[in-house]
């Protein structure tokens, strides 16, 4: 006699880590209560999905809204029709239980085609404001899980859709948690982590080291740097950190991004949700610097969450000079109880048990067991 399929749970996210790490510690929680899962995401993501915890892995067409041309509305429209397509294809093949997905574009074909076959459907929202492919999927999808609280406030039709469950975080995010943290000891040296998510960011390269050379000598022979560049600013910022004498690691790519986390002094990064949450489970200080551009002001919205609750300093882009940054890393690293103060607020706002919650919901929208 066959054993009986497990329950398949199917995920969609794509377009970078920030959407994938999420739904990758989701689908370790459901592995984990004997769920199996695949994943649905876009060509762009899926290098960033090798090491995914998926029974199988599905590409399908997507495109984002590029510019305010009509042509690029006409595009997007286009491929994602094709990809709803795909999707259907896709979902009468393999029968899913529920369709989870976890914002931008690449999700809008799975959760639509979700709906049409009446396959019950999550859409998760990582950040403290609304994406816009998650604000099209909302009146159709069963249950809106969230990072933050009240983003369905505004739109009441909605709001019963709506729980709080945190920001899934990775394993390694939460072994990295169960480091304390220690601030720098006197004459001790200090560890600055930099990276700007995962695509890297230029103007970490150009404004982070041009700040440490302008520290006082007695604070800047103690640091010690761990920065993530593109491609093209490695040699740039290596050379700088050479002249200056510093011991540091530069890189395009940190594959244990958590435990470089957990053992740094005071984090200089952008403010993606994935960002945000894993620095406030691990607890950790944090300068952060929201994206400027965004069109849904989202980091920001995300940056602010933490700095209210004392746990993160905002430097806007245009305020994000190398003289102003020395200047408030000097005032900071001066004052090791503050950076300890910003640690612990850190703490009190993570969610380790994020991915446990969603999966909860999962189960229940979907009556799974």
């Amino acid at each position: 006699m066959n054993k009986a399929a497990p329950p398949l749970v199917l995920i969609a996210a794509g377009g970078t880590g920030g959407h994938l790490f999420p739904a990758e510690a989701l689908a370790g929680a459901l592995a984990a209560r004997g769920i199996a899962v695949e994943l649905a995401t876009d060509e762009r993501a899926a290098h960033y999905a090798r090491n995914f915890p998926t029974r199988a892995l599905h590409v399908l067409p997507a495109e984002t809204v590029r510019s305010k041309d009509i042509s690029s509305y006409v595009r997007t429209a286009f491929v994602l029709a094709y990809g709803t397509a795909q999707a259907l294809r896709l979902l009468l093949r393999i029968k899913p239980q529920a369709v989870v997905g976890f914002g931008g574009y690449p999700t809008v074909p799975p959760v639509i085609a979700a709906w049409l076959l009446r396959v019950p459907r999550i859409v998760h929202e990582q950040n403290a404001v609304m994406g816009r492919a998650n604000k099209l999927l909302v009146p159709i999808a069963s249950a809106v899980a969230t990072g933050y609280p009240g983003l369905l406030s505004n739109t009441p039709q909605h709001a019963g859709k709506a729980l709080q469950t945190g920001n899934p975080v990775r394993p390694a995010v939460r072994e990295a948690a169960a480091q304390a943290y220690a601030p720098p000891a006197d004459d001790g040296p200090i560890r600055i982590l930099v990276f700007g998510g995962s695509q890297g960011a230029r103007v970490m390269s150009e404004v982070v080291p041009a700040a440490i050379e302008r520290l006082s000598e007695a604070v800047r022979k103690r640091v010690e740097v761990v920065q993530q560049c593109r491609t093209e600013d490695v040699a740039a910022v290596k050379g700088i950190y050479w002249r200056l004498g510093l011991t540091a690691e530069v890189r395009t790519f940190f594959s244990d991004l958590p435990a470089r986390m957990a053992a740094a002094h005071l984090v200089i990064a952008r403010s993606g949700a994935a960002t945000v949450s894993e620095l406030a489970v691990i607890g950790r200080p944090a300068v952060l610097v929201p994206l400027a551009h965004a069109l849904d002001q989202d980091q920001l919205a995300n940056a602010s969450a933490l700095a209210a609750l004392g746990g993160a300093l905002i430097m806007l882009e245009n305020d994000f000079t190398p003289q102003l940054l020395a200047d408030e890393m000097e005032r900071l690293l001066a004052a090791p109880a503050s950076l300890s103060a910003m640690a612990l607020a850190a703490r009190r706002a993570g969610k380790p048990n994020a991915a446990e919650a969603l999966a909860d919901l999962v189960v229940r929208v979907a009556q799974i067991g």
